[in-house]
């Protein structure tokens, strides 16, 4: 079967995603292959397809469990025979899937990748007949790139050992990434390589200077009431304390972090999968293996640590392709702490300065002057056109000339030995006389009380900017003391100048509409009922709701009303499993109405031109049955042989007698109209 029919048979869609098509050729003709593909962009498609296509099993190595677990999930759903080998597994489900190994049943195998530090685990995908190894998240293999994980050094050698083609896939790979991609899972022999863009237009980009975060966090929340999302914080304690403070707002809110006990992680990742409008306060713990995909916005309450980091973290919202939301807070204390993070560190120096390389690319899309979505996926190569969709496209920042108030900052640490953080700093060109002041006799320095025309407000967004370009930065050896970079020295000795942005700092409001509103208001209460049936199905079931439906399919659903099986089987989502478990039920809250019962060869052409071929044919057959004149004996054909005659599309009467369950005697009394029936496709 084609990949194109799979596609929409199996998984319920009539066209692939841009980009997806060539890759899924690629991996299913046996090709090394590397794709680069945005998060929710349907890379899971793009080796779950290829398994089906071919011989053997597809071993999946995947980071973390509770990804795994979701994607198997959702194969089953669809009628794909997959598994999971996991330390998550219970005993009978691991001997659920030695069974279906030994019978040569399964698909799809999910594998950690620490599972390959198994001796026997080689031997195992040997004797199981692998033809294909995928891997997700194939950064991980990169120390250059986020989440490193060592074991992924192993998968080159058992490509190497299984003499078998592999697919690497990640959302995330700057050029040194993929290079080390490439090195490590392929030998150094370029794979053939697919760069999909990173561009997630759905996603509306936004960053706030701090102030007041937390009241900035719960206006954000509270805009977005009822929607589910994602607050990320740098601390464990910070967690706690922000999922307490929306609790008391009245939203549904609960922390996650590493700390906390296995079971009570489990317990919140079961309720995020499965309830509506639940918020999860978290560290970067949380998020990777969520394959939830209504996730409608994400917030950063701190700085994350890099560009990649924030981008495969904003890229857990929306995932359906419906409208998202981020918001990311930030300010000086977020920048020194990243910076003494990377300083203090144990990577050597040059891994510690191509890390600040990465911050710097985070603090410039913070500090950006123009369209965030352009700075963002300039880091990552791409150029674009100014997006319209992002907090800077709203609303154009007011900007000045900043050299003289930069001079001034640096002129101020120099004359202080780079040993004074920006509080300090700020008295000094302020010309306040405070007790450290004048005990350092500071109060004597040239730039004592230079720069009155900005006032502290002011000069705390013109440091963090400062900081932001790279200009200055925290000396860990000093306790914090700011010190000048040589990118701030053409400044300092007035050979460039600088643009900044007029005091960014906003007070905690919401100046911008929520995406609320998925749908128009006449389809909302009937996106409701769906919402609520599939909730209902899916509790039945002790999974989540998404696997029964996303919402993207309901709000489908909602706005064109689906009156039949063939109609409802249009609908994107929504495969030929689906439709059986759970098109009469949808149906029936659209319609109110029980959709007539039909039989499982005519439910299966649901949606296709086979399908009213079908229903002519045995309209032809009714007619006939007892002849032209309706005397003659009666005559009839199975609808197994009818729905062969509809897929087949037989041209003349001798191809119509050679179709199994045909007979001469049902070609003379069938035969004309059959053909009939066929050519009105």
């Amino acid at each position: 079967m084609s990949a194109s029919t799979l596609l929409r048979e199996v998984f319920g869609f009539d066209a692939f995603r841009p980009g997806q098509e060539e890759i899924v050729a690629a991996v299913a003709a046996g090709r090394n292959t590397l794709a680069i593909m945005p998060t929710g962009g349907g890379k899971s498609l793009c080796f779950q397809l290829p398994a089906l296509c071919r011989d053997g099993v597809t071993v999946v190595i995947s980071p973390l469990i509770a990804l795994m677990r979701d994607q198997v999930r959702a194969l089953r759903a669809t009628g794909v025979s997959a598994g999971a080998l996991t330390s998550g597994n219970t005993e009978d489900e691991t001997d659920a899937v030695w069974q279906a190994l030994e019978a040569g049943d399964l698909k799809l195998l999910y594998m950690a990748p620490e599972r390959l530090a198994s001796g026997g685990a080689e031997r195992m995908l040997r004797r199981i007949g692998v033809s294909l190894i995928a891997v997700d998240e194939a950064h991980c293999v990169s120390q250059w790139g986020h989440d490193f994980r060592p074991d992924y050094l192993r998968i080159g050698a058992l490509r190497r050992a299984l003499d078998v083609p592999l697919a690497a896939f990640t959302a995330t790979a700057d050029a040194e990434t993929r290079a080390e991609i490439v090195e490590k899972l392929f030998d150094g022999t370029p794979p053939e390589t697919f760069l999909r863009g990173f561009d997630r237009p759905n996603i509306h980009l936004a960053f706030q200077a701090k102030d007041r975060p937390r009241q900035q966090i719960l206006t954000f929340a509270e805009a977005r009431r009822g929607l589910s999302g994602i607050v990320y914080c740098g601390t464990r304690a910070k967690t706690e304390t922000l999922a307490q403070a929306l609790r008391e707002e009245g939203h549904p809110a609960v922390a996650y972090h590493g700390g906390m006990q296995p079971d009570d992680r489990r317990q919140v990742e079961h309720r995020f999968a499965t309830e509506d409008g639940l918020i999860v306060v978290a560290t970067v713990a949380f998020g990777m293996g969520v394959d939830k995909p209504d996730i409608r916005w994400v917030a950063h309450a701190d700085l994350p640590k890099s560009i990649e980091a924030y981008y495969q973290e904003i890229g857990r919202a929306g995932r359906d392709g419906a409208a998202a939301e981020t918001l990311t807070l930030f300010g000086a204390e977020d920048i020194r702490l990243r910076r003494s993070q990377i300083d203090e560190g144990l990577a050597p120096p040059e891994r510690r300065m191509a890390d600040h390389g990465r911050l710097n690319a985070l603090l410039g899309l913070t500090e950006a002057l123009s369209c965030r979505r352009q700075t963002l996926l300039q880091y990552f190569g791409e150029e674009a056109q100014p997006c319209g969709h992002c907090d800077l496209c709203d609303t154009p920042p007011e900007t000045f000339n900043g050299t003289t108030p930069v001079r001034m900052a640096l002129s101020a640490i120099l004359r202080t030995g780079s040993s004074y953080g920006s509080g300090h700093l700020i008295d000094i060109l302020l010309g306040i006389q405070t007790d450290k002041v004048a005990a350092r006799g500071h109060h004597d320095l040239p730039t004592f009380g230079v720069g009155k025309d900005y006032d502290r407000r002011q000069w705390q967004a013109i440091f963090r900017q400062m900081m932001g370009h790279d200009l200055i930065r925290p000396d860990p050896e000093r306790r914090g003391g700011l010190f000048m970079t040589d990118a701030a020295r053409p400044i300092l000795k007035g050979e460039a100048q600088i643009t900044l942005r007029r005091d960014t700092i906003r007070t905690a409001k919401s100046d911008r509409a929520p995406a609320r509103s998925l749908i128009a208001e006449e389809h909302a209460p009937l996106l409701s009922a769906l919402k609520a049936k599939r909730r209902a199905l899916a509790e039945a079931q002790g999974g989540p709701a998404y696997i029964v439906f996303n919402d993207r399919t309901l709000i489908e659903m909602a706005e064109t009303r689906p009156q039949t099986l063939d109609e409802m089987a249009r609908i994107g989502g929504v495969g030929a499993k689906k439709l059986a478990q759970y098109g009469t039920a949808f149906i029936e809250v659209i319609t109110g109405a029980t959709p007539p019962e039909q039989h499982p060869a005519r439910r299966k052409l649901a949606g296709r031109r086979e399908g009213a071929a079908l229903d002519r044919l045995t309209d032809a057959q009714t007619r006939l049955a007892r002849g032209e004149d309706g005397t003659g004996k009666y005559l009839s054909c199975t609808t197994s042989t009818l729905r062969h005659i509809a897929e087949r599309k037989p041209s003349d009467l001798s191809e119509l007698e050679r179709i199994p369950g045909m007979s001469p005697l049902k070609t003379e009394r069938f035969g004309e109209a059959f053909l009939d029936a066929l050519s009105e496709t």
